[in-house]
């Protein structure tokens, strides 16, 4: 089919979304895309129960405003695609239960779809980017990918936390609500006194584990001096990683998607790796650099371009589901 309109569910952590999206061959118009966020309170994480709990309270909700946002009903609907994984299993399983009730009540093709991968195919679908070595940042992923032979391979992961892991632990610490970012990013801003924090990059690795320890001795004293620090730490260590990946691989496009992508200084210095490359740097657009339907539904819609949808019975959830272990064919 040329013209196909999708359904994408994204249910992994904070955030329950959905979106419609229309295919047509290579393109993709995002026709709506709608969601609602789980708010921990100030200085808590996410917990598994209650951001389920969330899930089910506004899924009808954010279905039904999507739909009608793009102006369509739900007998137009071609294909529903879910996140599969990886995430929270509570979570993935109301995002997984309302696909498989589409699928089953409205008898629409449905197709599993791993959510980091579909980080990389929405950042590709609006930015133009073509093959670009990627780096995903986000609460649950710090890779450092090329794609070969129909998979995509890691160059570079963190050891232990993810570079989201990082911000939103230390933004917590100091108070703020999750997610961290945007409120430590503001307050780096106001301070460039950097101290000194460790540094620890191995091989092509990151490990960040001993910074964010470091780092909340320093905000006892100043917590401005402790968000600059930390950014600026952080980021080195991850631009160090992304340059001689592009070094060694001889890529000429990078390509930043994740919630971390908004993160305006971390973009600043990629953009110095590039200029020394002589690549192309390509960052998803803000609105779309966190967790949401549109990175789904792109996905199954690519997806069905080469196979079917899955049976009920094969629908499923993996909370640990790792990107480089899926073949992409389409």
């Amino acid at each position: 089919m040329d013209n196909v309109l999708g359904l994408g569910i994204e249910s992994t952590a904070h955030t329950f979304s959905c979106a419609v999206i229309e295919k047509n061959k290579k393109d993709g118009r995002i026709l709506s895309d709608i969601r609602h966020i789980y708010r921990p309170a100030d200085g808590q994480g996410i917990h598994p129960r209650e951001a389920s709990r969330h899930h089910v309270e506004h899924s009808s909700t954010v279905l039904s405003e999507c739909i009608r946002e793009a102006g369509i009903t739900i007998h137009d609907i071609d294909i529903v695609s879910y996140a599969a994984g990886p995430g929270l299993g509570p979570c993935l399983r109301i995002g997984a239960i309302v696909a498989r009730s589409l699928s089953s009540f409205y008898n629409i093709p449905i197709y599993p779809v791993n959510h980091a991968i579909g980080h990389i195919e929405l950042g590709k679908l609006l930015t133009g980017a073509t093959n670009p070595m990627v780096l995903l940042v986000s609460g649950g992923h710090t890779m450092l990918l090329a794609f070969l032979n129909y998979q995509w391979r890691v160059f570079g992961e963190t050891l232990d936390i993810t570079l989201g892991q990082l911000l939103d632990q230390f933004g917590r610490s100091m108070g703020f609500a999750s997610p961290c970012g945007q409120n430590i990013e503001e307050l780096a801003r106001t301070s460039s006194n950097y101290v000194p924090l460790p540094y620890s990059v191995k091989g092509n690795d990151v490990s960040f584990s001993g910074l964010l320890s470091a780092t909340k001795s320093v905000a006892a004293r100043s917590k401005a001096d402790a968000c600059y620090s930390l950014q600026e730490t952080a980021f080195a260590m991850t631009s160090e990683v992304v340059e001689r990946a592009l070094s060694f691989t001889q890529k000429r496009e990078l390509m930043i998607v994740g919630g971390v992508a908004a993160n305006r200084r971390l973009s600043e210095m990629l953009r110095d790796v590039c200029r020394r490359h002589g690549s192309k740097f390509f960052a998803v657009p803000l609105q779309y650099a966190g967790d949401c339907g549109s990175q789904i539904c792109w996905t199954g819609l690519l997806e069905s371009q080469v196979k079917p949808g899955v049976s009920l019975e094969n629908t499923f959830v993996t909370q640990s589901w790792r990107l480089d272990s899926v073949r992409i064919d389409y």
